[in-house]
């Protein structure tokens, strides 16, 4: 019925006690949230995609943000932060030899990563810089998991003389601004046939490690 219903079977409702209306609600708001956007999607939407009076939707929700709320940031509790940060252990817990080699398993990894999760991804992208509960949410289970991590790897590279002597949370910045910006042209602005992931990542790449190299 939905793209992510097993997903949403087996990783947001473990352990919840939720009906399952509830369920058909919550799936149906996450595939419209994704195509549409918070603000342009209404209840009644998602009443009629879920198979269920609107009505239904408010005795469960007491608005539209707290159905949104309730969705996105058990989500990033849940979902999110456990796959993200075992991911990215899986790359940061390898012995890299080159900065270089860091940087593509990266990118690789997150790419792969993002792939599986769209419609969830697409919610976070629309909703994060503006809903301040998910902000909170994404600091605690994401970036204060990942980020002493990430200062030891690049500690790691600046002794090798591969990084540039700066502050680690400026060329942590860096790192993950230039990744993020990669992968939201692969996934949301370029078409496909704009797109070479070899040739991309190379260019990304070496962007990162000769602007990042010693002076």
């Amino acid at each position: 019925m939905f793209e992510q219903n097993q997903l949403l079977e087996e990783l947001h409702f473990e352990g919840e006690e939720f009906t399952p209306k509830q369920k058909k609600i919550v799936a149906a708001a996450i595939e419209i949230f994704a195509e549409k956007g918070y603000a342009a999607t209404s209840t009644s939407e998602i009443a009629k995609k879920a198979g269920v009076a609107e009505g239904t939707i408010f005795r469960h929700y007491k608005t539209k943000k707290e159905l949104l709320l309730s969705i996105v940031a058990p989500m990033m509790a849940k979902m999110i932060a456990p796959f993200v940060i075992k991911d990215i252990n899986r790359v940061l817990d390898k012995d890299h030899d080159t900065l270089e080699d860091f940087l593509k398993e990266m990118i690789k990894n997150r790419a792969a990563f993002m792939e599986k999760n769209m419609l969830l991804f697409r919610i976070v992208v629309q909703e994060l810089p503006f809903q301040k509960e998910l902000q909170a949410q994404f600091k605690e289970h994401i970036v204060a998991k990942v980020y002493k991590r990430m200062e030891r790897i690049v500690e790691h590279y600046q002794q090798n003389g591969e990084v540039v002597e700066m502050p680690t949370k400026t060329v942590i910045r860096l790192f993950l601004s230039t990744i993020f910006g990669h992968l939201m042209a692969r996934f949301f602005i370029l078409s496909p046939d704009e797109w070479n992931d070899e040739e991309e990542m190379e260019r990304t790449v070496q962007f990162l490690v000769r602007g990042l190299r010693p002076w």
